[in-house]
Formats: C-alpha cells, sequence, structure tokens
C-alpha cells in the first residue's frame, strides 16, 4: 500500500482509477490538472503518481518532466495515462522521465500489478535514502564532538559543490560533491577522542591512526548503491600528485578528480578556521599555502587557482579567519613555528607536523 496522486482533467476518469486501486488499499488523493499536481506532490510527497498526458495549462509529459527535474521529487514513479499509442508520444513521455505507461482503456488487473511494482521499488529506493540520511547523522555527530570543526561539513559541500559546477562538472559529480562535503570524515567515528581531539602535536603512531579514517570511511560507505560516485572522495581525499599522500599513495590523475577537489576546498576550511592546535589564518595566507602545495606538486594548479577566484570575487564565503588582522595571525605563527622548531629538534620537520595535525581535522 501507498500514497498515489491521480492527475486527470475529466472527474470521471479520476474516479475510474480511484475505484480500480482501492482493492488494494491504496490511499489517493487527486488533481485535477500538471499545475495542481506539481503543487501536491511538492506539498505532500506522495509514493507513486497516475497522471493522465492530455490536460489543459500544465500537460502531462510537462508535469511528469518538472516532477524528474527536481532534487527533492525525481525519485516518485511517475505513471503516464494516455489514449495515444504512436511511438513519438512514448518516446517523448520517456524523455519527460516517465517510469510506465498506461493505456485506455484501462486493464485493471494489469493496472493494478504495475502500480504495486513500482510502489515495492519506491520502498526500496527509500530503504537506501533512510540508510544514507543515518550515516549523514554519523557525519555531522563525529562533527559535533569537537566544537572547533562545527560548520565545516556545510562549508565544504558549498565549497566543492560549487567549485565542480564552475569546471564544468555534471550534476551527478556535483551532488557527488555536495554529498561528500558532509561525509568525507565519517571514518573519524573509528578514531580515538584522545587522538582526535588532542590540542598538541600528534605523535608518528597516531598520525598513522588518524589516517586510517579514509577507509574506515570508505567500508562505511561500501554497502550504498547510492553512495558509489561518493566513495572515491571518502577515501582519496588527502591523496597528493606526487604521491605522497595516504592512504594509497595515489599519484597524478590516478587520484579521482572529485577527491581533488574535495582535497582543496578541505585544506582551505581548515587553514581559515581555528583549531585547538593552530589559529585560523586569513585568506590571503590560506591563499599562500594552496598555491605553495600545487607550487610543490601536491594540489593541481588550475584547480587551486580556479577555487581560490571564486573565494576573491565573493562566490564563496570563506570561514571566520578573514576577521582576523594579519597582526593576530602573526603573532600565533611566530608561536605555532617557535613550538614547531622545537618538535624538528626532537626528529620532526616544521613541514611534517604541520602536516599531521592538520591533516588530523581536514
Amino acid at each position: 500500500m501507498g500514497t498515489v496522486l491521480i492527475v486527470d482533467d475529466v472527474k470521471g476518469n479520476a474516479r475510474l482509477l480511484e475505484l480500480l486501486l482501492a482493492p488494494d488499499g491504496h490511499a489517493v488523493r487527486t488533481a485535477s490538472d500538471g499545475a495542481e499536481a506539481l503543487h501536491v506532490v511538492r506539498a505532500e510527497l506522495p509514493d507513486l503518481v497516475l497522471m493522465d498526458v492530455m490536460m489543459p495549462r500544465v500537460n502531462g509529459f510537462e508535469a511528469c518532466r518538472a516532477i524528474k527535474q527536481d532534487p527533492g521529487t525525481r525519485l516518485i514513479p511517475v505513471v503516464l495515462v494516455t489514449a495515444l499509442n504512436d511511438a513519438a508520444s512514448r518516446i517523448r513521455g520517456i524523455e519527460a522521465g516517465a517510469d510506465d505507461f498506461v493505456s485506455k482503456p484501462f486493464n485493471a488487473p494489469e493496472l493494478r500489478a504495475r502500480v504495486r511494482s513500482l510502489l515495492r521499488i519506491k520502498r526500496y529506493t527509500d530503504d537506501l535514502d533512510s540508510a544514507e540520511s543515518v550515516i549523514v547523522s554519523l557525519a555531522l555527530t563525529i562533527e559535533a564532538r569537537d566544537r572547533t570543526t562545527d560548520g565545516h561539513c556545510q562549508r565544504l559541500a558549498q565549497y566543492a559543490s560549487a567549485l565542480g559546477r564552475t569546471i564544468g562538472l555534471g550534476e551527478d559529480d556535483v551532488s557527488a560533491l555536495e554529498r561528500g562535503g558532509f561525509l568525507h570524515d565519517v571514518g573519524k567515528v573509528g578514531i580515538p577522542d584522545a587522538v582526535l581531539l588532542k590540542p598538541g602535536p600528534l605523535t608518528r603512531e597516531e598520525y598513522d591512526l588518524i589516517k586510517q579514517h579514509t577507509v574506515i570511511g570508505e567500508r562505511l560507505c561500501g554497502e550504498l548503491r547510492s553512495l558509489r560516485n561518493v566513495r572515491p572522495i571518502v577515501r582519496h581525499h588527502h591523496e597528493r600528485l606526487d604521491g605522497s599522500g595516504y592512504p594509497d599513495g595515489l599519484r597524478g590523475e590516478t587520484i579521482p578528480l572529485l577527491a581533488q577537489v574535495m582535497g582543496i576546498v578541505d585544506v582551505f576550511d581548515a587553514l581559515t578556521t581555528a583549531r585547538p592546535y593552530k589559529a585560523a589564518l586569513p585568506f590571503a595566507w590560506a591563499a599562500e599555502e594552496l598555491r605553495s602545495e600545487a607550487a610543490r606538486g601536491w594540489r593541481r594548479a588550475d584547480l587551486v587557482a580556479t577555487f581560490l577566484d571564486q573565494v576573491e570575487r565573493g562566490l564563496l564565503t570563506p570561514g571566520p579567519a578573514d576577521r582576523l588582522r594579519p597582526s593576530d595571525y602573526g603573532e600565533s605563527r611566530r608561536s605555532s613555528s617557535s613550538d614547531a622548531l622545537a618538535e624538528a629538534e626532537a626528529g620532526h620537520s616544521l613541514e611534517q607536523e604541520v602536516v599531521w595535525n592538520s591533516d588530523r581535522r581536514s
């Protein structure tokens, strides 16, 4: 059983369909044309739409296309009801995104069977959405463990999807980047708080433990087909073009493009927000660091330049660091450099200390 929206400008036809579906116990709503149907669909999210093609104002093809183009409703099955049996009409319906067709006059057993089948598929889809929602909630819960990373996931989703659109990626890839922003660090659920929230520098062993979050995260996402485009982001957003990243030491274009995009915006957000082990950097310092990483062979210079241009032109809003005065950062930079030099004397380089600690929260 499910909620079925019947759309027909002829009340008698709508009533007939309602009677035919009654034995299966479906909850039925009706709309008199495509425009009303779109309003009901967005307001009530029915489980299936059974819609006539030939209607005034907004016809069935147009309404179907609008439903399928809206991310919030595109997974709702749409069955077009038509007396048009020519191939051109069916092709037009398929191009509009219709999931099935029913011809007039109705064959009652066939109609009921098709509705039951599509509702069963819709339930499977809803279950997948619910499972994905659980993982996203888990990712946000992990973020909430550390007040200094509040909003990190949302910012990365915004930064990465905006950069993806700018470089001409398709909507599926942009959607994966948005999801990846929320899920990139979900594997940190497996990292102890004593390491994840440690205010001081990490030891080598602790850093090796932190690096496992990419593998754990991919495994958490691995059973969901809806996240298949997100998994490479989760696993590879800490890889570097020169092969010095983790977990797999990938080089160059073997690193998935979406993971490269996420890596750039992840570093930027980590630099421009305050963390227990460092002050927030203003935009100019963060931009300098990203360009330095590109020159070092870690990042694609064109992606870095495009992203920084977006921020500079106000198309993206960075973190709170831009409210700092350069002199504020200068003092904290001198302090952190002194601490880093002490660490270097103990056998770790300044660069390695910065990498170990920025990776912990980025």
